[in-house]
């Protein structure tokens, strides 16, 4: 399946390189060794993509034909669209990423790209705008309000896309020289660890070429030609419509590239994506991280309940495909839209609007469109603005809506509104024999970092892994909430873990202002850091109520005074804080069965968990890596156990 690392069944040439990584080093992957430049502005949540590619040029780092990478920062956005502007007309191969009003701020430089035709590619952490308060996280309401700047806009689903799609936009925009943006859910995507397969250095060279041999300089003296001219009413009309002959190029430039990219890899892309439509009758349809929770859940529905339900994922937003969408979906009874944003004077939402107008060209004949002699009932939805949570169970209230003909058109997800549909029940559809944390932690005690450091040696095991934080503004000091699963399959859920097996608790107040006990499963296992060494102390700490549930679900509950391993071995004094999360790796090590099903010796596991701390803290000197790789093994050789009889004495277990 397109943009979910499907085996294709057949030998390829270039398979990818296995290692776990987010969307954003992804990117940062693919441009640093195809681009001679990068002219950025940082802003959440694009801002990692800068560093990755700031990092590379801080090392002296070369692309794939021998020029040494640039980086460049200017004051703004606008800037610094404007300086890849400048770099473009000269001839040089160059990037940008950013979000939010950031994207909006360059728009009027965007315009003036894509009229000099430009083949640019910008990469685009989407990201909701201050339209009701500051948020910034995901929404689509910045790459829709520059989706009339003649760019091609495509969507990815996951990391293992963004990255794909970094190589294939580059390839259609320098074949058909229109500028492209490489659109991922901010945090979503940019900050979600998964397993993924990077692209061969050896891919890159060949299915992107040289810039020298792909790119023209406008500034040539020995070429000269006129740009950036000003036209009255003579002219302007006529170089404007003259540009339709170009842009009638993006699809099948796109198009090709996604091709010849499945060819040599195996990973198949299409502008559109349907999954499991063949016999459907009601169908999901939308951009980006959430159509991939559709499809598990699409699974599910076809499994347990026999529904034939399907999911359409439109990956290019500009150009359009209509033609395409019209055949996806003709055949359906009815289909709803669902779009991380909401502009409430609009005829509908931008998807809807254009998925409507398709439709509309298809019933009337419309020149290159399916024969069509009826429309199905279309539905349309807001759903996951600022990251709010889309669970599966909204998805399938919204199938529920649609094959019990709902008469409201127009809903919302996942929030208590008049207008919402409400979750008819929210099943578990992780891939069976899946082993998921969520852990419970403070702002800056190295929870995060350590989730990820997690995700890497088990990504070295080789199992898939997916891994990610509830990121928040808040910073350091406050609660904060991340999410690990380990599968024998691609993990497909882009929502926050309600059906987990461990539960650790760094933040010991944790019982206190919410209910950490909430979906960890029967025979579930539950850490809980203490200063306390004797357990009966640590359990007697516990509050009754959860007690009580530890009991019902027989969950095994450790503990480990990880703050004091911190306070001993951290090399400074600065360091103590987060390496009390380093030491939960080690007891994940200890008590996940996940590490005894790969059948690792000790040794060698600790190998693995040195090469992933050195990933991580390397560029901190040895000192550093050496001390949190001691911290990983007190973790691991110190967690204890409480005892049965002290969480259910022999009197209760005779009474029961």
């Amino acid at each position: 399946m397109s943009q979910s690392k499907g085996e294709s069944g057949k030998s390829v040439r270039y398979p990818g390189i296995p290692t776990t990584a987010d969307g954003a080093e992804t990117v940062v992957w693919v441009e640093t060794h195809i681009t001679q430049s990068a002219c950025t502005y940082p802003i959440t949540s694009s801002s990692k993509m800068g560093e990755g590619y700031n990092l590379a040029v801080s090392n002296g780092m070369e692309n794939l034909w021998g020029d040494t990478l640039l980086f460049l920062e200017p004051e703004s956005e606008h800037s610094a669209a404007t300086a890849c502007e400048g770099f473009a007309v000269a001839g040089g191969r160059t990037t940008t990423f950013t979000s939010g009003q950031g994207l909006v701020l360059m728009k009027e430089v965007l315009y003036t790209i894509s009229g000099k035709g430009l083949p640019i590619v910008f990469h685009i952490g989407a990201r909701a705008l201050t339209s009701q308060s500051l948020n910034v996280h995901a929404g689509h309401d910045d790459v829709m309000a520059v989706a009339d700047c003649g760019w091609g806009m495509v969507f990815g689903m996951n990391g293992q896309a963004s990255g794909d799609l970094a190589a294939i936009t580059r390839r259609a925009a320098e074949d058909c020289g229109r500028p492209f943006m490489n659109v991922q859910d901010g945090f979503l995507t940019t900050h979600t660890v998964e397993s993924v397969m990077l692209a061969e250095k050896e891919l890159l060279k060949e299915f992107i070429g040289s810039p020298s041999e792909r790119l023209t300089s406008l500034f040539d003296p020995y070429n000269p030609i006129m740009t950036g001219t000003v036209q009255n009413q003579d002219s302007y009309m006529k170089g404007k419509i003259a540009q339709r002959a170009y842009y009638d190029e993006m699809m099948p430039a796109l198009k090709s590239a996604m091709a010849e990219w499945g060819e040599l890899t195996g990973r198949e892309y299409d502008v559109v994506e349907p999954y499991r439509m063949e016999d459907a009758e009601y169908a999901l349809v939308g951009m980006g991280s959430m159509m991939e929770t559709a499809m598990a859940t699409a699974d599910y529905l076809r499994d347990e309940q026999g529904k034939k339900v399907g999911v359409v994922h439109i990956s290019s937003f500009r150009p359009f495909p209509g033609p395409e969408v019209v055949e996806a979906l003709k055949n359906v009874k009815a289909f709803a839209v669902l779009e991380r944003m909401d502009n409430p004077i609009a005829q509908s939402n931008p998807l809807t609007a254009e998925i409507k107008s398709s439709f509309a060209d298809a019933l009337t004949g419309h020149e290159g469109y399916p024969e069509i002699d009826s429309i199905p009932v279309i539905y349309s939805g807001s759903a996951g603005l600022g990251s709010r949570d889309i669970r599966p169970g909204d998805l399938i209230g919204t199938y529920s809506h649609m094959w019990n003909n709902g008469k409201q058109r127009y809903f919302v997800l996942g929030i208590k509104h008049a207008l919402a549909i409400e979750a008819p029940f929210d099943p578990d559809i992780r891939p069976a024999g899946t082993f998921s944390m969520r852990g419970h932690s403070v702002g800056g005690f190295g929870s995060v970092t350590t989730n990820k450091v997690i995700a890497s040696f088990l990504g070295e095991l080789g199992w898939n892994v997916q891994a990610y934080p509830k990121y928040g503004s808040e910073k350091k000091g406050l609660p904060t909430t991340y999410f690990l699963s380990v599968a024998n399959e691609q993990i497909r859920t882009h929502c926050e873990m309600n059906h987990v097996e461990f539960v650790p608790l760094n933040d010991v107040n944790a019982f206190q202002y919410g209910n950490p006990l909430g979906g960890l499963q029967e025979d579930g296992m539950l850490f809980i850091q203490s200063v306390k060494t004797d357990p009966a102390e640590v359990w007697a700490a516990i509050p009754a109520d959860s007690q009580e549930v530890i009991r019902k679900r027989n969950i095994r509950v450790f503990a480990l005074n990880t703050v004091k391993i911190a306070r001993e071995i951290a090399p400074t004094a600065d360091l103590e804080m987060r390496m009390q999360g380093i030491v939960l790796a080690g007891i994940f090590l200890r008590v996940s069965p996940i590490v005894e099903a790969a059948n690792a010796t000790k040794e060698d596991l600790f190998s693995r968990v040195e090469d992933a701390l050195r990933k991580w803290f390397g560029k901190r000197g040895e000192t550093v890596v050496q001390a949190n790789v001691q911290a990983v093994s007190r973790g691991y050789e110190e967690v204890f156990e409480i005892p049965a009889a002290i969480i259910t004495p022999p009197q209760e277990t005779e009474v029961a």
